[in-house]
């Protein structure tokens, strides 16, 4: 079965063809990254025109690549929650349209569901219940997954998300954006124990997330308590590169201690991250060893099915058919 995919629930234009949930024969991603590089994060109106402007010839490269035709198309999936409003209506209106000309059936995927199935894509057959994580610049939430499309959320961020704590201290350190890339670059020449960062566990049972005391814990040594020093203040190299460790460490301290709480709180078989923060070094070798220490397996995407992509939709699109769950045309976006 060929399920064309696509996303445009943020600032990545995306389509894909996936053959029976698994082979990808193709998956395009039109990256928005030097348009809102300026700004220092992403701007929903320019993510919103710049997914209209691309949404097309996207989808044209993903049959192309997959050396078919539309007209092989079984079905077409795409993203209508969460996201960007402005974005994923465009992805909708190209999912229904193409539905309609084609006459195959919708199916509507959640965002954060087609995160934790890109670990199926590469891996064998996993087995649940597990717990799952999906970690991004706009979400920290923390799942019991009791199969590819059954999750019920344990906790998530009370503020920040971690990927964006990642983005506003890369622009602290002027590092540039996005900060998470940035920062685990930087990090590897730092020393992880030179800046006793605080880590916000909320509560000895407490699965939810808080960054933001983190972020102004940063923020306050390298600017002061007063705010007086100037934002260019000279540091050294290695300076950068141990607070951009020690921020790291605290950060994934927290979310790998989370998920080991939740892997004894609940049944779990397996241990899984996806989002944009999975591809980060230090998380997945940490996540590694503890799982290793947990008894446990872990599972984490390679970096590109960790970004936002379309393959993980088509991927899931399968599941969700073979269980008979299609959508209306009259399906909504729901940001």
């Amino acid at each position: 079965m060929l399920i064309l995919g696509i996303e445009t629930s943020c600032d990545e234009t995306s389509a894909s063809v996936v053959k029976d949930g698994k082979e990808i024969l193709s998956n395009i991603i039109f990256s928005q990254e030097v348009l809102h590089r300026q700004f220092g994060g992403v701007v929903p109106e320019l993510a919103c025109r710049a997914h209209l402007e691309s949404i097309l010839g996207v989808i044209n490269g993903a049959v192309i690549e997959a050396k078919i035709t539309l007209a092989d198309i079984n079905a077409v999936a795409v993203v209508n929650t969460p996201g960007l409003i402005g974005s994923l209506l465009i992805g909708i209106t190209a999912a229904k349209s193409l539905c309609l000309a084609l006459n195959v059936p919708l199916i509507t995927i959640n965002h954060l569901y087609a995160h934790i199935y890109a670990n199926n894509l590469e891996s064998g057959a996993i087995q649940y219940p597990a717990i799952s994580m999906v970690v991004s610049g706009g979400h920290t939430s923390l799942f019991l997954s009791e199969s590819p499309t059954r999750h019920t959320l344990l906790g998530g961020t009370i503020d920040d998300a971690a990927g964006e704590a990642f983005d506003k201290i890369a622009k602290i350190l002027d590092l540039g954006y996005p900060g998470g890339p940035i920062i685990d670059k930087v990090a590897r020449q730092g020393n992880p124990s030179a800046v006793t960062f605080p880590r916000s566990y909320l509560g000895i049972d407490s699965l939810d997330f808080s960054f933001s005391g983190l972020k102004t814990a940063v923020l306050y040594h390298h600017r002061g308590q007063d705010m007086k020093k100037a934002p260019t203040k000279v540091s050294s190299d290695q300076e950068i590169a141990d607070i951009a460790a020690s921020f790291q460490e605290a950060v994934v301290d927290v979310l790998v201690g989370k998920i080991a709480l939740a892997a004894r709180m609940y049944p779990a078989r397996c241990v899984m991250i996806g989002g944009g923060v999975a591809s980060n070094s230090r998380l997945r070798q940490r996540l590694k060893d503890k799982s290793a220490e947990m008894g446990i397996p872990a599972y984490y995407p390679t970096s590109r099915l960790c970004t936002d992509n379309a393959a993980m939709v088509a991927g899931l699109a399968y599941v969700k058919y073979s269980e008979g769950d299609v959508s209306g045309l009259d399906i909504e976006a729901i940001p």
